[in-house]
């Protein structure tokens, strides 16, 4: 080979180190974050399609590193490894964010909410006190996550309130409003984390959960849980959080870029979750789920038990000024 050649080679093996340096080169500001969220659920890829624009459009110097599917544990394992810098941020459930920032629980009252167009219009009023709240926590409140409206599921059907007083009842664990719920009603939940719950269907230690539609599907606990109770017990969300001392360590720009993409992925995110809410209904059909109508008596008992449950809780399981707010902004809508 001659001199030239020689040259001509290494000038290329040169250019493709550089090249791929440049590529595989590590971001200037990794956040590690994590979720209970199943891999392969909507959740899931729509925060995929969020960080791939975010890594694209700061050239690589944003990146993130996504742990699913409870990997790094409940919500409240995630957010202690936050505050020992092992994780930087993730997906909470209202739940299990709770305890951190108690206000935030105030959506998930049962029965408070009669459509979708009641949880937006409360969720833009309270969106300045709340995103406030976080950020006195050190967190960065970058999106608005969600689960639905929630039913009752069941091995068996579940139409009367001595039928639910006789179940083995869930309770999502830390979660002070749904406790408070169930004292009221005369029962007796059993606390379990959400990635035990399939388990605790499965050996019968619990007959009786609540979830949305599809994340019944999603996570499967539709295969025990045959019966499903027409009427939404609740609403379930969540939010997207980042520390934020990370979060403002990056410059301005980078900052606004981040804020701009999870405001639209997430909106999508929303609209995703709420339309296959809609087509999980006859997908569980489809495989032997029976849908139950309760009846009017136990409608309003539980409505009239959930009125006493709140007083008891309100300036507890969160501040009577949230829950004031709250029902100032459904009660302007209803008139």
């Amino acid at each position: 080979m001659s001199f030239r050649a020689r040259g001509v080679q290494l000038f290329i093996m040169l250019m493709a180190l550089s090249y791929a340096q440049v590529c595989f080169a590590a971001p200037k500001y990794l956040f590690k974050v994590a979720s209970v969220a199943p891999d392969g659920s909507i959740w899931a890829q729509r925060f995929r399609d969020f960080v791939k624009e975010v890594e694209t459009k700061s050239n690589g110097d944003i990146g993130f590193r996504v742990y699913l599917g409870g990997a790094m544990g409940d919500d409240r394992a995630m957010y202690r490894k936050m505050q020992a810098g092992q994780l930087h941020g993730g997906g909470f459930t209202m739940t299990g964010i709770g305890a951190v920032v108690p206000d935030f629980r105030v959506m998930g009252i049962p029965f408070l909410f009669r459509s979708y167009e009641e949880v937006d219009l409360v969720r833009q009023g309270l969106d300045a006190p709340l995103k406030k709240a976080f950020a006195d926590k050190g967190l960065e409140f970058l999106a608005y996550t969600e689960v639905g409206f929630v039913y009752t599921m069941s091995t068996s059907a579940m139409t009367t309130m001595a039928q639910l007083q006789a179940g083995k009842c869930w309770l999502p664990e830390g979660d002070p409003v749904s406790e408070e719920f169930f004292k009221a009603i005369g029962v007796s939940p059993i606390p379990l984390t959400i990635p035990d719950v399939l388990t605790g269907l499965q050996t019968g230690m619990i007959d009786t959960v609540f979830n949305g539609l599809y994340g019944s599907i999603v996570l499967q606990w539709f295969t025990r849980a045959k019966f499903i109770t027409d009427i939404p017990f609740g609403y379930a969300y969540g939010a997207f959080l980042v520390d934020q001392r990370k979060f403002t360590s990056m410059p301005p720009h980078y900052m606004a870029l981040v804020r701009e993409a999870a405001a639209r992925h997430f909106k999508a995110l929303l609209d995703d979750t709420r339309k296959s809410n809609a087509d999980s209904l006859a997908v569980l059909k489809d495989n032997g789920v029976v849908f139950v109508q309760p009846t009017e008596e136990a409608i309003a008992e539980l409505v009239r038990k959930r009125d006493e449950a709140v007083t008891r809780m309100s300036g507890e399981a969160f501040s009577k000024e949230i829950y004031v707010e709250t029902m100032r902004l459904l009660n302007n809508d209803r008139r």
